[in-house]
């Protein structure tokens, strides 16, 4: 019937393609046969990796094997450091141990040191102590220096009772008296032209302070065209510090100070109108030291006689009653 759609069978999938291949003929075109289930051909570079895979392999053993080595040698070493570790620790443990000994030995010995500063210190002390009741033991004693081997004869004390007063020009009220009188030191040939000083001990101690002074004032004095001179008498430390500050003596002159020394052995200097006291030589070395003088020993010029008997000349002080301790008086340097 006119009305009804044409009834149009369906097309099979070749028949289909044979229809597309004639459409593309007729246009001039040829068609590409593609197999969907084909794959594309293997290139030569997949060939020869084929062929080399076993070499691989073999390069992949071979590093597997040597880090495999290096492994075990690194677990030796570890070993090896573990090892010395041990032994470092070891010996730590005895270095501790053995600095720990140290240590309560260093403990101990600084006890001691202490223990034997403060022994020092009370030995010092205490030898000051003796050198003082030695000093003072030997106040009331006086030195003669000069007087000729057995000038005295034979009674020591009658020799002094008759001579001192004459030679020092000095009346004595009550006349003196000794308790003890004698020569010191080995005895020496007649002939010696330096004769053993003479030690007196005298009975009042008023009547050795009025000898000293006038000893201090106008020595040395004259016995036939003998030079005598008359000193206090110190111990052996007073005497060596009356040195050491008798030694000094040129430099202080040189610095134009006022100094003054006082029994048993002190020393006064005054600089600019300020006074200062010394009992130590070695600190009014430093004090002088202070003031760049020259060395000490190119002004050490001191005799004998200034230093062991402590007849000094000091210089008159400016202010003060111009007594010391004892009652010795100043002096003016008559260098």
């Amino acid at each position: 019937m006119p009305g009804n759609k044409p009834n149009h069978k369906p097309v099979s999938k070749p028949a289909r393609q044979l229809l597309f291949s004639e459409a593309l003929q007729h246009k001039g075109l040829t068609p590409t046969k593609i197999s969907p289930q084909t794959s594309p051909p293997l290139n030569e570079s997949t060939t020869m990796s084929d062929k080399d895979q076993p070499t691989t392999m073999d390069r992949i053993l071979q590093e597997i094997t040597t880090v495999s080595r290096r492994i075990e040698g690194m677990d030796a070493s570890i070993t090896s450091l573990t090892l010395e570790t041990k032994s470092m620790r070891s010996d730590i443990a005895g270095f501790q141990s053995r600095v720990t000994g140290l240590e309560q030995r260093m403990g101990s010995l600084e006890k001691q040191i202490n223990t034997s500063q403060e022994r020092e210190q009370d030995f010092l002390y205490l030898r000051s102590k003796l050198t003082d009741m030695e000093d003072r033991s030997r106040r009331d004693n006086i030195r003669v220096l000069g007087i000729p081997e057995n000038e005295e004869g034979s009674d020591m004390q009658a020799f002094l009772t008759s001579t001192l007063p004459k030679m020092i020009s000095l009346d004595f009220d009550p006349p003196l008296e000794f308790q003890r009188a004698h020569r010191i030191g080995p005895k020496l040939s007649d002939n010696s032209s330096r004769p053993r000083p003479i030690i007196a001990c005298l009975l009042r101690h008023n009547q050795t302070r009025q000898i000293l002074q006038v000893a201090r004032n106008h020595s040395p004095f004259r016995i036939d065209q003998h030079e005598i001179r008359i000193t206090a008498d110190y111990s052996k430390e007073t005497n060596e510090r009356r040195k050491a500050f008798l030694a000094l003596r040129p430099r202080l002159r040189k610095l134009e100070m006022k100094y003054g020394l006082f029994d048993p052995a002190r020393m006064w200097v005054t600089k600019n109108g300020v006074s200062k006291d010394f009992y130590n030589p070695d600190e009014l070395r430093l004090f002088l030291d202070s003031f760049q003088s020259q060395p000490m020993d190119s002004l050490n010029t001191d005799s004998e006689h200034d230093i062991v008997g402590g007849s000094d000349r000091a210089e008159t002080p400016p202010l003060g009653n111009g007594k010391g301790e004892d009652g010795s008086t100043r002096h003016r340097s008559q260098s």
